[in-house]
């Protein structure tokens, strides 16, 4: 899909690798500025960098889990870039805990960690965001990734689907309230994707049975799922504000 370079600037959030990595390629192919966010994995982030087309792209760190460590990395990306036109929501952690084997403390550690990074700092950047797109009276747009999860059930990851249904819910509520102000919001669901996190799982049976659960018999590219992030946060898409797109190969449908 070939869009119009916009020139406009970009924070991805949790862009050390894998899709945010892809994301941030896919904008700063089309001339936008992009804010390369990290958690703790600096050199891979630095990675991300040296490898975006073009200039003026900066790294921004920080713990997303801190809600002042999250306005910090909203306020350096507009420090760095003059604003946000566009924030993609990508950071996330994703680790088992299924009841009936998990710990109360275990549990209660892994809702807490999922509520504060897969929801509460999606939501806390994109007050952030807004509000600097409001302010500068700018058209804007927000691009969460949610999940498949959040339909299927994941049930050695509850708190992961349940929190990629809120995003999905945020994203809704949030396209209505912000589009008076000219800022287009919307979700992608993206079903099993090839990354560095989880390689080891393609390999083997369960790499077989992941692949054997799309008709097409394989599973996404980053890339693929960042080029559907790209056209949501595009100018022509301002109609698709309020979107969940499912991005699954026809492995989930609803």
């Amino acid at each position: 899909m070939n869009l119009p370079a916009t020139g406009r600037s970009v924070l991805v959030s949790g862009a050390s690798r894998g899709l945010g990595r892809a994301v941030c390629r896919a904008f700063a192919a089309q001339g936008d500025r992009v804010a390369v966010h990290y958690g703790s994995r600096a050199a891979e982030a630095e990675r991300t960098l040296e490898s975006l087309h073009g200039s003026g792209h900066v790294l921004v760190g920080g713990d997303l889990s801190d809600p002042a460590e999250a306005a910090r990395v909203a306020d350096e990306a507009v420090r760095a870039l003059g604003g946000i036109d566009v924030l993609v929501n990508n950071a996330a952690v994703n680790s088992p805990h299924p009841l009936p084997t998990t710990g109360y403390e275990e549990w209660t550690a892994a809702w807490q960690s999922h509520l504060s990074v897969n929801l509460l700092a999606t939501a806390l950047l994109s007050h952030r965001a807004a509000h600097d797109m409001i302010a500068r009276g700018a058209p804007g747009r927000i691009v969460n990734i949610g999940s498949r999860g959040a339909y299927r059930g994941e049930p050695d990851h509850p708190a992961y689907g349940a929190t990629k249904a809120a995003v999905h819910a945020l994203g809704q509520s949030l396209a209505v309230s912000l589009a008076p102000h000219g800022i287009g919001v919307a979700s992608v669901a993206p079903g099993f994707f090839d990354t560095e996190r989880v390689a080891h799982r393609l390999t083997g049976k369960e790499g077989e049975a992941i692949r054997a659960q799309s008709p097409f018999a394989r599973v996404a590219t980053p890339e693929e799922i960042a080029e559907a992030v790209r056209w949501l946060a595009s100018p022509r898409a301002e109609w698709s504000s309020g979107t969940v797109l499912d991005l699954n190969g026809a492995s989930y449908v609803h």
